[in-house]
């Protein structure tokens, strides 16, 4: 594998980290077990300790139309999707021209807008573990069992791509902040909403250092003024924190937390006994 430099204060999201080296796998010959892949970084927060990093070469940007169904490429961005599925009127791809991302990554989260889910009209997966189709893969919101890189997904090809989806999932997005974010923090627990439950604990707008609560939309933690990965940190916790204390539910991070100190099972992002 070689590698490259990218400094994440400019190629994430919500503009936090700093130049690292990242490796880019070309095949499935190189070893990647011990790395965590990353694609467009918009759902990412990146630490001061990292993981190793790994990223997928540009070969597998491509679409293609092919015994009657669409197969896309792992690094393939999102708005290249969306742009080709209205220019060849293909159905069931219109959210993507408002959630950003790569294929894999998409795949990976299982990411959509509501009941718009890219593991909708999944196929199969090619991966460097051996190809697996929909029926093998746990998955279900925000969730996938997937532990190897996702190099190409196969979709079934519907035709009429409607624009009428195009102008309802630009409304849904009207209330989410343009200012640098990872998108959603935290996945809405069941039967309720995180940013109605970080709104009722008083963290609207609420500041810390250079990152904030959005004072549009609660659930979105944006970069106000250079934020830093510990502003960020801190927020998450508090979040997690008065949510549960309150009302004993445990906010589940959207955002990929990459730093080996948050990372284990016994981080204290993920165990809602563990005392913060």
């Amino acid at each position: 594998m070689h590698k490259k430099s990218i400094d994440f204060s400019k190629f994430s999201s919500i503009k936090i980290g700093g130049n690292l080296t990242v490796s880019i796998l070309e095949d499935c010959n190189a070893n990647y077990e011990d790395y965590y892949i990353i694609g467009s970084c918009n759902n990412i927060l990146i630490g001061t300790q990292p993981p190793p990093l790994l990223k997928l070469s540009k070969k597998y940007d491509y679409i293609k139309i092919q015994n009657s169904v669409l197969k896309i490429g792992g690094s393939t961005p999102s708005g290249k999707i969306a742009s080709f599925c209205k220019k060849n009127n293909i159905a069931n791809f219109e959210f993507l021209s408002h959630l950003p991302g790569t294929l894999g990554g998409l795949v990976f989260m299982n990411a959509g807008l509501k009941e718009f889910e890219i593991f909708n009209n999944l196929i199969s997966i090619s991966t460097c573990s051996g190809d697996l189709q929909k029926n093998d893969i746990s998955y279900g919101y925000r969730f996938t069992d997937i532990k190897s890189p996702i190099l190409e997904a196969t979709f079934k090809l519907a035709y009429g791509f409607d624009k009428e989806k195009l102008t309802m999932f630009k409304a849904m997005r009207q209330n989410q902040p343009s200012t640098p974010s990872a998108g959603s923090c935290f996945k809405n627990p069941i039967g309720d909403y995180a940013g109605r439950l970080i709104e009722a604990v008083g963290l609207k707008g609420f500041r810390v250092g250079g990152m904030e609560f959005s004072k549009g939309h609660a659930n979105f933690l944006v970069n106000i003024e250079n934020g830093s990965f510990d502003d960020a940190i801190f927020l998450i916790k508090e979040a997690q924190n008065r949510v549960y204390n309150k009302f004993k539910i445990w906010l589940e991070c959207e955002i990929a937390v990459l730093d080996v100190r948050y990372m284990s099972e016994n981080s204290p992002l993920l165990n809602p006994y563990k005392t913060i």
